[in-house]
């Protein structure tokens, strides 16, 4: 850390990071209602709760930073779990099967 704070590479790395935390969520929302339905709301609700909690307690302010970040893509993953299934419904992704009731 010290060698990004004498180089000013702190905002470059928080960039980085959001990037990644980001595009990582994306997937996640898909395979989430894929597999849990509307049911994934509340993991990625819990765990924003749990990430916002963890941002205010730790000391280092770039960790605090990224845990917020995380914390309100987990947030934003909740009202995208319902748009996914918009998207499913549209037919723009797969259906899973397993989850279909039976005739």
């Amino acid at each position: 850390m010290d060698f990004l704070t004498a180089h000013n590479l702190n905002g470059l790395l928080i960039g980085l990071c959001t990037f990644v935390i980001i595009g990582l969520f994306h997937p996640l929302v898909i395979k989430g209602e894929f597999y849990l339905g509307l049911r994934a709301r509340w993991l990625f609700l819990i765990a924003g709760i749990a990430c916002t909690i963890f941002s205010v307690t730790v000391k280092c302010s770039t960790a605090s930073i990224l845990l917020g970040v995380a914390a309100f893509s987990c947030f934003w993953s909740v009202l995208e779990v319902h748009e996914q299934r918009k998207r499913v419904e549209r037919g723009w992704f797969p259906e899973n099967p397993k989850r279909k009731p039976k005739s």
